[in-house]
């Protein structure tokens, strides 16, 4: 399919962990049924490319249970160059037979015709899901084309000691976090409540998703892009105006800087994802126990909305020749009580299944102050909502950090900025052949 049609092919096609949820020990995983064919032939064999750690001690679970659909896995390095290197082999005709794919990078993978439409295979296990994160593998069509497998929820972390010592409430709307802002200036010139950083679309897109921006749209055979929708550009122009008057900071997350702020108490807040404890015990090992995390701030008081930052699904490549096996394998590793019990504990992540969130207890080490921190990013996870993601995602990535760049070196306009992505995006979409409405 080329790229300009993907529109209408869319449009037409598209820890203590789990004791509720399953035993203590792994349960096998169960048995998936022989053809005759297969009996015959042999196991069916499929390829996993994943870069979660521990996925083969996974994966051997299954295989120990399955001998007729053994899976191998592939470990691959993660993020633009995965996705990149998965496109390079289905174009080629030798793609592995699942891949974990994050969210962002779907559309790209459909757009190249690189992935199953496994609406048939999953039709069972859509109630395992929110309906935000069951959004980002369907990209509001009717097709599915992956597993969520887990999940960045969006919170606010926050220094609880420096809240205390400079007599600050913990923010419920974003404009009580400028107001504790600017109050934590005047009273520690030192200090700032955050930092907005130029070099994280990501952020900024778990941001623009709470507030409820559209980014992509798919409206017949054609593309809709309203990257600068109002939503967007009130997250931007907020942000902006608080940089402009220095009331948060402007350094980079991940970077030695902001490592040095947070052990120096310096920084007090961060709005992040469900994943930050692992961060935060890396980056800021000072800190441990003086964290607390609370719902992002809202931008209308009393609502309980977030956005995502991070997550990643399971695929099936459109050339694999064992869909059935390969959609009955990913079924079992993001929704039975036993693999979800090994994909939290083995790979440490946060899974995208409703049932596993609540059944996790222990919070993280380096939240062990809060008992409460996974019955928080539950019922955040709950109120999540993402938005359907375009077939550039990584040419509007680069125009952000671009555009924001300029905009702090040259104290424009955060929404000028914003607008700046959008016409990059669009004129990249435009130059690939795809349908563009108006």
């Amino acid at each position: 399919m080329r790229a300009h049609r993907l529109g209408a092919a869319l449009a037409v096609a598209l820890t203590a962990a789990l004791a509720s949820c399953g035993s203590s020990e792994p349960t096998p995983a169960p048995k998936a049924e022989q053809s005759p064919a297969t009996a015959a032939q042999g196991p069916v064999k499929l390829t996993y490319w994943t870069w979660a750690p521990n996925m083969d001690k996974i994966v051997a679970v299954w295989n120990q249970a399955n001998p007729d659909i053994q899976v191998t896995v592939s470990k691959q390095a993660g993020g633009d160059d995965a996705a990149a290197k998965f496109l390079t082999a289905a174009k080629a005709g030798n793609p592995p037979d699942l891949v974990q794919a994050e969210y962002q990078h779907l559309p790209s993978f459909i757009a190249a015709d690189a992935v199953a439409d496994l609406k048939a295979e999953t039709a069972a296990v859509k109630g395992e899901f929110s309906d935000g994160l069951w959004g980002l593998v369907t990209l509001g069509t009717d097709a599915v084309y992956g597993l969520p497998q887990d999940s960045g929820p969006m919170m606010l972390f926050y220094r609880e000691d420096l809240f205390d010592k400079y007599g600050l409430a913990v923010p419920k709307t974003w404009q009580e976090y400028g107001e504790a802002a600017r109050a934590l200036r005047k009273k520690d010139p030192k200090a700032y409540l955050g930092t907005f950083s130029s070099k994280d679309p990501g952020a900024f897109t778990g941001l623009a998703q709470q507030a409820g921006a559209q980014w992509w749209a798919i409206s017949g055979e054609s593309w809709k892009v309203n990257v600068a929708d109002e939503p967007t550009k009130r997250v931007a122009d907020y942000w902006g105006a608080l940089v402009k008057e220095d009331a948060i900071d402007d350094m980079p997350f991940f970077t030695p800087e902001w490592n040095k702020a947070l052990n120096d108490d310096r920084l007090l807040t961060w709005p992040s994802a469900v994943w930050a404890p692992g961060v935060l015990s890396s980056n800021a090992p000072k800190g441990k126990g003086k964290w607390a995390v609370a719902p992002l701030p809202q931008w209308n008081a009393g609502e309980n909305v977030s956005g995502f930052w991070g997550g990643s699904s399971v695929a099936v490549a459109a050339k694999s020749p064992n869909k059935a096996a390969a959609a009955r394998f990913i079924t079992w590793l993001n929704t039975d009580p036993a693999a979800l019990d090994l994909l939290v504990k083995e790979a440490a992540i946060y899974p995208a299944a409703t049932k596993a969130q609540a059944a996790l207890t222990q919070a993280p080490e380096y939240f062990a102050n809060q008992s409460d921190f996974w019955q928080q990013a539950a019922a955040v996870s709950a109120g999540a909502r993402g938005f359907t993601f375009g077939p550039n995602v990584g040419v509007t990535y680069n125009a952000f950090k671009d555009s924001f760049d300029k905009a702090l070196q040259n104290k424009s306009a955060f929404s000028d900025a914003v607008q700046a992505v959008q016409d990059a995006t669009v004129a990249d979409m435009r130059k690939a052949g795809f349908q563009i409405a108006s």
